[in-house]
């Protein structure tokens, strides 16, 4: 693209001496990742200003720059454009090289604070059962109509705009014919997926979390409904309480509720909910009419997940037969509770991505149901710039709904791993039961817990799921919870003590 049509396309002047004609192939906010050719958007946060390394940039191949202004006193040897606001324009500069994948797809985009991940993976089992070829970008990696896992060039639950955009031109070049992108708060807020045109909205709740960014459960709201506000449909749970505040802000509306009301107040309900030890059996009603569902995962909050999905894929134009076919073949999603193959004489252990202390609580009492023995959890709390404020509440929800609780690491970061086990602990202390215990090292907790347990407990190692790296102290180690769990009942069988 020239340089001039870009500079149009963010509504800045050209610099004066500039060349029009100038090559962008590319843009990015980090010098670091900078290529030949690259727009260099200089972004002001809050540790760093972006404008402190274009010098590097330039270096790198750079061909111009782009900002809030120059700072005083300040050189840039390339054309450097002058924008509003620098993160709109990388997300803008962004869509425009890559000829705005987005018009070319169905974006069916989904949010909350509980469910993203399995309602999304739901959704894209669902619209690729239907024949419809379909992409993913979520917390576990995107994938394109292939069904191959791939993991972003950088970890976020939704990439930077640039990433977004470039997945998404390779998933229209895939053959895609729809994606769905499970959205963040952080996405949101900042601009990463400003240059994606959604045309459904799904929204699965609204609980706390992320506010040491937000600042608030209001600030948190409002980050969160700017993709119910851009999409021009929405699918919305009015069993959450912040649903009634997005009915005027969304265009069409599709609604469900988990829960059966009479008379009906929403589009989509179930009734008739049987949990099985390895499945969900409900009546599902919808515009279509009432048929029998069999989701093949456990925990009665998969209803919603489902629901959502159901609602979404049908908004998209598939039918209620093809979405319970569906929804019948639905293989789960690693680390939301996924057991780990066992042998005879082991106790079940169950990987979840429980991380809040809703969450958790729903992981805990969906599997106090079919426990015999004991129930075990080990979990840990994030540190670094990470909400503190979950802390003491997933300690005391552990400890009330377990019957043994170990507390451990879980990428503390910076922050000492000692304060947030307190913390945890504290939490804990509120339920009177003294049945928690801390082993700051995830790998000899896990170990621990399963050498102790008996072949009739379950053990719940919550909170990383299916992450891939352990951030502990200022080291990122690689990790793979299934694969500790699996380690831990082989030294077991082994007579091998943590």
């Amino acid at each position: 693209m020239r340089l001039v049509d870009l500079a149009t396309a963010l509504g800045a002047p050209l610099p004066e001496g500039a060349d029009p004609d100038t090559g962008v192939t590319g843009v990015t906010h980090q010098a670091d990742w900078v290529r030949p050719g690259d727009l260099f958007v200089a972004v002001r946060g809050t540790r760093f200003d972006g404008h402190d390394f274009i010098a590097r940039a330039v270096g790198a191949g750079a061909v111009a720059a782009a900002g809030e202004g120059l700072p005083a006193g300040a050189d840039c040897p390339v054309p450097y454009l002058t924008v509003p606001a620098a993160r709109p324009a990388l997300a803008d500069a962004a869509a425009e090289l890559a000829g705005h994948p987005s018009r070319e797809l169905t974006v069916l985009g989904v949010t909350g604070t509980d469910g993203k991940t399995t309602t999304s993976c739901l959704l894209r089992h669902l619209l690729r059962a239907a024949g419809i070829p379909t992409g993913l970008l979520s917390t576990i990696g995107y994938e394109l109509p292939d069904g191959v896992l791939r993991q972003p060039p950088a970890h976020f639950t939704t990439p930077e705009a640039p990433q977004v955009q470039q997945i998404l031109r390779e998933m229209a070049h895939a053959g895609a014919r729809a994606v769905v992108v499970e959205t963040s708060s952080h996405a949101l807020a900042l601009d990463r997926v400003r240059g994606v045109d959604y045309d459904i909205a799904v929204w699965t709740n609204l609980t706390g979390e992320h506010l040491d960014f937000h600042g608030s459960m209001e600030g948190y709201f409002a980050d969160k409904a700017k993709l119910v506000e851009r999409a021009r449909e929405a699918v919305l749970n009015l069993d959450d309480a912040w649903t009634p505040r997005l009915l005027d802000r969304a265009g069409q509306v599709t609604t469900y509720r988990a829960e059966h009301r009479s008379p009906a107040d929403a589009d989509w309900w179930v009734t008739d909910v049987t949990e099985g030890p390895d499945d969900l059996r409900f009546t599902v009603h919808s515009p279509e009419g009432e048929a029998a569902a069999v989701l093949p995962m456990i925990g009665r909050f998969n209803v919603h997940n489902a629901l959502a999905a159901l609602a979404a894929g049908h908004r998209a134009g598939v039918s209620l037969e093809q979405l319970l076919t569906g929804l019948a073949t639905f293989a789960g999603v690693p680390g939301r509770m996924e057991m780990v193959e066992r042998e005879a004489g082991d106790p079940r252990v169950i990987v979840d991505f429980a991380h809040t202390a809703p969450s958790l609580e729903k992981a805990l009492a969906t599997v106090r149901v079919t426990t015999e023995g004991r129930l075990w959890v080990v979990l840990g709390s994030a540190g670094g710039p990470r909400d503190p404020s979950k802390r003491a509440p997933l300690g005391e929800v552990a400890s009330r709904l377990a019957d043994r609780v170990v507390f451990t690491e879980e990428d503390h970061r910076d922050t000492p791993l000692r304060d947030i086990l307190e913390e945890m602990e504290r939490g804990a202390s509120r339920t009177g039961r003294g049945n928690y215990t801390s082993i700051g090292n995830r790998v000899e907790a896990i170990r621990h817990v399963i050498a102790e347990a008996a072949p009739e407990d379950t053990v719940v190692l919550a909170g990383k799921g299916p992450e891939e790296t352990l951030e502990r102290d200022t080291e990122t180690i690689p990790w793979n919870e299934l694969q500790q769990a699996l380690d831990a009942l082989a030294a077991r069988r082994a007579g091998i003590r943590s």
